[in-house]
Order: C-alpha cells, then structure tokens, then sequence
C-alpha cells in the first residue's frame, strides 16, 4: 500500500477524481449528498492505481440535479435508475445494489479523503464479496489483506 503522501498526489491527479470534482463545482453539488462507492475507495486508500469509472451513490438534491441532468440509464446488476456522466465514466445513482445499502446509511458512514466522500472500505469488501466476480477477486484479496481476513 503507498503511503498517504503518495496518495494524495495520485487521486488528486486521477482524471476521474478530477472530473467528479468539477462536475460537483459545476451542479454545486453538496458533498453529504454523495458517497464514492464501487472501486473508488480502492483508488483513495492506495489499493488501486487506476478504475475504469467512478460510481457515487445520491441522495436528496444531489441526485434529483444529476438525474436530470445526466444520461438516463439502468444499473446492469438492479435495473435501478442512473445518471451517466462523461461518457458514462461517471456512473451516479440512488441506491447501490441491493436494499441492504441504503443511501442515507452509506453516507452517513462514509470517510472524507482529500474533500471528497468515500463509502468504507468494510462496504466495499461486503460488496465486492456478495457478487464475486472474477474482476472483484483481486480487490477482495486486497481489501482482506488491509481489514483482515475473518477468523
């Protein structure tokens, strides 16, 4: 893992980061609306050197903004209602997954890195362990490696 100088250096240069951030200065977007889920939090902690998109979870006026204003899409896992943004590199929607992440929970609970919010890394690991596919392993492997594998 790097450490957090290293850290702050690549995910304030990641251009996704750098998108979500201007989109957020652009719609006045209120950070205690969102949280950063998917592999996002694997980039800010240093687990990852690069994702392919960035999903954030909306609630309130951040998602009806977004939804609005976005591409309307579905999720490809719930079918739940998304706003793509950047070609889709840029995912945001209401919920995530499954009922057993509620918006307001995932937000309430997220850790702020560089301004920014970032849903925990226990959340990602439940996530990524749910749906086991072969692209989730290697962070699966990553994230026990970091909270600890179970007894």
């Amino acid at each position: 893992m790097t450490d957090k100088a290293d850290r702050s250096v690549s995910l304030s240069e990641n251009r996704l980061i750098h998108s979500l951030e201007k989109l957020v200065t652009e719609l006045d977007l209120e950070r205690h609306d969102f949280v950063i889920f998917g592999s996002g939090p694997l980039l800010a902690h240093g687990l990852r050197d690069n994702i392919r998109d960035l999903d954030v979870v909306a609630r309130g006026a951040a998602w009806r903004c977004v939804s609005r204003l976005g591409v309307p899409a579905l999720g490809s896992i719930n079918g739940a209602p998304m706003a793509l943004f950047y070609d889709g590199s840029i995912q945001f929607s209401r919920g995530w997954v499954s009922d057993d992440w509620t918006a307001d929970d995932l937000i309430e609970r997220a850790e702020i890195i560089e301004g920014l919010p970032f849903a925990r890394l226990a959340d990602v690991l439940a996530y990524k362990q749910m749906l086991r596919r072969p692209k989730d392993l290697p962070d699966i492997e990553a994230l026990l490696g970091v909270l600890g594998k179970p007894d």
